[in-house]
């Protein structure tokens, strides 16, 4: 968040002088893995336990018919005169049988979750709320509204003026969610598969979601929006992930009343002071300002401390072919000076040596003379 205040919009929808200054909470880090990872776990903790009855599968009476009657040994349903009888039974792979590994109730339902890291989310949600870019990206219709986050005047609420659903829905059109009004509206649809047996008939979108304060605002409220396909409430006091980021998707239209928005520096606090409610809190901050590398290195305050470019331009080193020194005598040479010297003393060696071994004319003479 960049802008330092938030205009209060008032009932009609026209934006009013009053001004609110941005609660810390929205200048948190955006987290989509932190969010992800703590919305799984609380969409676990809502689960209700269910298993198959103990008996399913194993009401009949069955028996093997036993080996040499060119049939498999698996259970046999009794009887005669209906297509039942002689039907395998029991097994997991029969018909009507039992399910393999049959659910029970004592699974592990539950998951535990850090304290801190639903804290976390929670402000990230909130910080991602704020952004328009994600707000459209996650499917809400804003085009209308005139900022995010919307703030809507307390008055509008005060003393029952909006009691009913109708009041509701009208002052939702008039600050510009309408147009997100008609898409939830239109999204309903019939479930697929027997969840349409379970109570879950329908599935839907998510609409706006309204928070309020319940000190200041009342709940005359909650009745008058309960009624509103895919609007939802909530307290401020009490602001929950699964409504924030419903399925973990971070960017949920939030419309706030402006003593809850007011309020959210006391729950919250701040990265330096502890938050009044919320005990050993501190707000989360980003390890990194700005992430985008690239422009913090091209930046004028990063290029003037740096050194000048030795030599120009940056050429390409030239390859250079290694040579075997005990082979190459000037690569010997390199690195062994003294290979010249031990080279001499070699050579003088061996012409001595070939010296004495040459025959001559006297030598030819007196091995004559000896024979």
């Amino acid at each position: 968040m960049s802008r330092p205040t938030v205009t209060i919009i008032s009932a009609s929808g026209e934006a009013s002088k009053d001004t609110l200054s941005i609660p810390n909470v929205f200048k948190s880090p955006i987290r989509p893995d932190i969010v992800q990872f703590v919305h799984t776990g609380m969409n676990k903790n809502r689960r209700q336990p269910y298993a198959v009855s103990e008996k399913a599968g194993h009401q009949t009476s069955a028996e093997s018919w036993g080996t040499g009657r060119a049939v498999a040994r698996i259970p046999r349903v009794s009887g005669g005169g209906t297509h039942r009888a002689g039907q395998a039974a029991f097994g997991n792979q029969c018909r009507s049988g039992r399910m393999f590994a049959p659910t029970k109730v004592w699974r592990k339902w539950h998951q535990k979750l850090n304290l801190n890291q639903k804290r976390f989310a929670t402000a990230s949600a909130l910080a991602a709320s704020s952004s328009a870019a994600l707000l459209l990206a996650r499917g809400h219709n804003i085009a209308t509204v005139p900022e995010v986050p919307l703030v809507i005047s307390s008055t509008a609420f005060a003393d029952a003026a909006i009691a009913k659903t109708s009041a509701a829905i009208a002052l939702l059109k008039a600050v510009g969610a309408g147009a997100d009004l008609d898409k939830v509206k239109k999204s309903r649809k019939l479930r697929a598969g027997k969840g349409k047996l379970r109570g879950r008939r329908y599935t839907q979108r998510r609409g706006p979601l309204v928070v309020y304060n319940p000190d200041e605002d009342g709940k005359e409220l909650v009745l008058a929006f309960r009624n509103v396909s895919g609007v939802e409430t909530s307290s401020v006091y009490s602001l929950n992930l699964l409504q924030l980021a419903p399925g973990g998707h971070l960017g949920r239209f939030i419309v706030w009343t402006s003593s809850a928005f007011a309020a959210l520096d006391k729950i919250y606090g701040s990265t330096t002071e502890a938050s009044a409610l919320k005990k050993d809190f501190l707000l989360p901050s980003a390890i990194m300002k700005n992430p985008d590398l690239n422009k913090l290195i091209n930046s004028s305050e990063v290029q003037n401390v740096l050194r000048p470019v030795r030599g120009g331009a940056i050429t390409k080193r030239a390859v250079v072919q290694k040579k075997n020194p005990l082979k190459n005598f000037q690569v010997q040479l390199r690195l062994n000076p003294y290979a010249a010297a031990f080279a001499k003393e070699k050579l003088g060696e061996k012409k001595i040596k070939s010296d004495k071994a040459k025959p001559t004319s006297d030598t030819f003479g007196t091995l004559l003379q000896e024979n």
